[in-house]
């Protein structure tokens, strides 16, 4: 029913910055939010962010805020992920995670139940 396409990984020196990007599909999302996490080797699978799809509001990891933005273009169904100010820290592969019962975020993974197939990110110099 859901589809998840993510995009936008790869290497950048500490500092820098990457945007990535999670187009959905199968089916018209409503009242859903849309999210990040992320899974170092060796770590589990860790909250980043997430966005309501209906009103917008937003939740971050406080290990990433400040530093970390996350928006949603609803015509195309896709979240972004915009990462400043990149720590080799935040080296690992992130995942696009829906949950379809978004009308309040959470950070609580058993919420999302949709999953995209992840995307390295890798912050070295």
């Amino acid at each position: 029913q859901v589809q998840l396409v993510e995009s936008g990984g790869g290497l950048v020196q500490p500092g820098g910055s990457l945007r990535l990007s999670c187009a959905g599909s199968g089916r018209t999302f409503s009242r859903y939010a849309m999210g990040w996490f992320r899974q170092a080797p060796g770590m589990e699978r860790e909250f980043v962010a997430v966005i309501s799809w209906t009103s917008g509001s937003t939740l971050y990891a406080d290990s990433v805020k400040g530093r970390f933005t996350i928006s949603r273009d609803n015509a195309k169904n896709t979240v972004y992920l915009q990462m400043n100010s990149l720590k080799p820290e935040d080296t690992a592969v992130y995942y696009c995670a829906v949950d379809p019962s978004g009308l309040l975020v959470t950070s609580r993974r058993a919420r999302y139940e949709y999953w995209g197939q992840g995307t390295q990110v890798t912050v070295s110099s």
